[in-house]
């Protein structure tokens, strides 16, 4: 009797199982949307697309030259980007790992010929959908090639 007790146990406690794994392939997916409006927005411009996958209050951080702190402030790099003015640029994600409503995701940005970005975010999923509240970032150029 103990035996048909487990695999009776066992067997209700698989669909629990995979709505487990199902409901962490949709969050996962729902942060890929977010950082492909990143993406997209920013390689096509697209500024309704950055609006929607930022935060309206988010920064942007990265290390200067000189070794300093530099801040920008998400507002304006949104307005940056001019509605229809395609750049030269494509974007990969690299990595996303989240828990709960809390997110970090990698993306690298590359501009054929000089440089590559590397974006770090943080991300929060709240009223139903995840942004992006946070992007540090840092870059390099790409080397010409010697023949």
């Amino acid at each position: 009797m103990r035996n048909l007790t487990f695999t009776v146990i066992f067997l209700f406690s698989i669909p629990s199982l995979y709505c487990q794994v199902e409901s962490s392939k949709t969050e996962i997916e729902q942060i890929a949307s977010t950082l492909m409006d990143y993406i997209e927005g920013t390689s096509n411009g697209e500024p309704d697309k950055l609006k929607r996958a930022f935060h309206p209050d988010f920064n942007l951080y990265s290390v200067a030259k000189e070794d300093s702190l530099r801040i920008w402030r998400g507002k304006d790099y949104v307005s940056n980007v001019k509605e229809g003015k395609k750049s030269n640029r494509v974007g990969r994600i690299i990595s996303i790992d989240f828990e709960n409503n809390a997110a970090i995701a990698k993306v690298e940005i590359l501009i054929p010929n000089r440089k590559i970005f590397t974006d770090y975010f943080l991300l929060l999923k709240y009223e139903g959908s995840w942004k992006i509240i946070h992007k540090s970032f840092t870059w390099q150029v790409i080397p010409e090639n010697e023949d």
